[in-house]
């Protein structure tokens, strides 16, 4: 009979946040781009998702993000390498981040759905990933972000296609018809 394999050193993460602001009319009280300006610059507490996968600002402007994460071993799926809920949180953030820097104060979004496609594996000796964000298309209900991820040398590891849902405050959209015709 073979002996087992020892099994690999028991690692571990600690991961720090902040509780996220509780009154949310407070948070809202800024614009999208005020807002991730203000996380960006360590003026408020970023969201706790960020502590998990090492999720850092790196340039917030109007309609287009841009950011950094860090994976390591404690992403990896079962065959050793990031697995492809790090991408898709990762891609989510930077396309969400991207329609918010958008949005008034007052006005919120959610994803409504996102289509991520893996081109290239990312390992912990990928290193620090950078991910961009941008908004191809605002509408009053609906807006469209695309995003990409790549590692330090350039090559796109993955990219996006996002749908968001844009939440007003009394849950109306406003009123984006044309009005009558002048003759």
């Amino acid at each position: 009979m073979s002996a087992r394999p020892t099994p690999p050193a028991n690692r571990s993460r600690t991961i720090h946040y902040q509780v996220p602001e509780a009154d949310k009319t407070r948070l809202f009280e800024r614009t999208g781009l005020e807002q991730l300006r203000a996380m960006a610059e360590g003026r408020i507490a970023a969201p706790p998702i960020s502590s998990h996968i090492g999720l850092e600002f790196v340039d917030v402007t109007d309609g287009d993000v841009v950011m950094t994460a860090q994976p390591d071993e404690s992403h990896y799926n079962p065959i050793g390498s990031v697995h492809g809920g790090f991408f898709a949180t990762v891609l989510d953030s930077v396309c969400g981040c991207a329609v918010h820097s958008t949005l008034p104060a007052g006005v919120g979004y959610t994803s409504l759905e996102i289509k991520v496609s893996f081109l290239r594996p990312i390992t912990a000796e990928t290193g620090a990933v950078t991910a961009h964000g941008w908004v191809t298309r605002r509408g009053q209900a609906v807006a469209f972000a695309d995003a990409e991820i790549r590692d330090a040398e350039g090559r796109v590891l993955a990219t996006a296609s996002s749908t968001c849902l844009i939440i007003y405050p009394d849950g109306a959209v406003p009123d984006s018809r044309p009005g009558p015709a002048i003759q």
